[in-house]
């Protein structure tokens, strides 16, 4: 058996790792790479491997940094099946299409200036038909449903408490080349434990190797209760200043997430009653697809979906759709909430959202989950005082607030304890989907906690025969 990285090794996005056996490609995950747009371009464009060879496709969950060069991976000659969980093809089928919308969207944009400059027209590398086309290849499997999807190969998903959806592969494999069985664990993204919406991710038994993101390592969130106190005393800042709270938020999951939230709050009496808005046709659907899959949630959430008391819908929620409502939220005076995507204020209508507010001292911008390094939410985050945003550079003078404890991703001593949890020999640990120091932090914490096993932070396109 033969696994190579070739996506998020050293890097948060693209997530993509391929496992050889059996004369067979299994590739787990095809998500898109995120960051400057050339380099986006590039790497997404091409592929490491040929995708007509891929066998299988073995889905973690939804999220377009795991997902979203399926379209692509489609269009150039993969026909096999694209295994996931029911929630996560549902949320694809939302997602995939949002994301070739924004993705020709922005080819355009680059062909304007391109075709000004004499340069050859860009292609894109697929389109919203070539999305909505790779969903007839979706096969569902819910959690704890073993099932054989190669020679020689057994799947099994449980719950990675992520999104909704979301699930921890594993791969139960009997070698023919070498006669050994073994059992690798995939992590995909690895929940918070106390998450509002989820349940913990599963502990997993017998493994030997182990693929593990590493987005935080060595940097923990916010405590919930401190978590609430900020939220609070964010929105009575901005209603005594009568100004705009923009939160840029990723539409599946943490938008429901932050509305579960504010509805909790909005009901202990933290703040008084403020117009809140969700700005994003893709969170809307999205929240509707949680309605649907109620299976998935916490208990306490499908009682208060079943009871009326929908925290997905409270007093004074306002869900945007059409693109004159979102255009008329630049006359709304303050105080008022905005919650728009994308969460790395990459794409969507957050753009338009930052350019009208980002220079008005009196409103605040607050992040509430990762961005990758060169994106507008990591300029933000990080508190330059000037950035570009749809080709116009804009001095920031909002007030820039950060809320990590909404993250979907466990912190460093929650990934810790997700480790303690995989029970099994582990001499392989694959540490991935992270930072380079960030991932060196992590596997610092996890030698002394695992020193009969290795620990590796493998590089980009590296390939290793276990």
């Amino acid at each position: 058996m033969k696994i190579k990285f070739c996506g998020a090794a050293g890097t948060t996005t693209g997530s993509k790792h391929l496992i050889t056996v059996n004369g067979q490609n299994i590739l787990l995950d095809c998500g898109l790479y995120q960051g400057r747009r050339k380099e986006s371009l590039e790497r997404n464009r091409d592929f490491p491997f040929d995708p007509a060879k891929i066998d299988v496709l073995v889905l973690s969950h939804a999220h377009i940094d795991h997902s979203g060069n399926i379209p692509q991976l489609t269009k150039r000659g993969f026909t096999g099946n694209i295994l996931t969980t029911p929630a996560t093809r549902d949320l694809c089928s939302i997602m995939l299409p949002d994301a070739a919308h924004i993705h020709e969207h922005d080819i355009d944009w680059l062909n304007r200036h391109r075709k000004k400059n004499d340069l050859t027209i860009l292609e894109p590398s697929y389109t919203m038909q070539d999305a909505e086309a790779c969903m007839r290849q979706f096969v569902t499997l819910s959690y704890n449903r073993p099932m054989q999807i190669a020679d020689g190969v057994k799947l099994t998903f449980i719950d990675a408490g992520h999104v909704l959806g979301s699930a921890q592969v594993i791969l139960d494999i009997d070698d023919r080349e070498t006669g050994k069985h073994s059992r690798l664990l995939f992590s995909g993204d690895v929940g918070r434990p106390e998450n509002d919406l989820l349940e913990a991710a599963a502990p997993s038994e017998n493994v030997d190797y182990v693929i593990m993101e590493s987005t935080y390592g060595g940097r923990k969130h916010e405590l919930d209760a401190a978590t609430s106190d900020h939220i609070c005393r964010i929105i009575r800042e901005v209603q005594q200043r009568r100004a705009k709270l923009i939160i840029p938020a990723f539409a599946v999951e943490r938008t429901q997430q932050l509305l579960f939230t504010l509805d909790k709050l909005r009901e202990s009496n933290c703040f008084p009653a403020i117009p809140t808005y969700v700005d994003s046709p893709l969170a809307v659907k999205a929240t509707e697809i949680f309605r649907l899959h109620l299976e998935d949630l916490k208990p306490s959430v499908r009682e208060a979906v079943f009871m009326r008391n929908d925290p997905f819908g409270f007093e004074g929620l306002r869900l945007v759709r059409s693109v004159e409502e979102s255009k008329a939220l630049n006359k709304v005076k303050g105080p008022a909430i905005i919650i728009s995507a994308s969460g790395m204020a990459e794409s969507g209508r957050i753009l338009h959202h930052l350019r009208n507010n980002v220079s008005k001292s009196q409103n605040i911008i607050l992040f509430v989950g990762y961005c990758a390094e060169n994106t507008l939410g990591w300029k933000l985050r990080h508190k330059q005082p000037t950035v570009s945003i749809l080709g116009d550079e804009f001095d920031v003078r909002a007030k820039i607030e950060i809320m990590d404890s909404f993250s979907g991703h466990a912190d460093h001593d929650e990934l810790l304890d997700y480790f303690s949890r995989i029970h099994g020999s582990k001499s392989h640990v694959f540490l991935v989907h992270g930072e380079r120091s960030r991932t060196a932090l992590l596997k610092e914490a996890l030698e002394p906690l695992h020193p009969t096993g290795q620990i590796i932070m493998p590089d980009l396109l590296q390939e290793f025969s276990l």
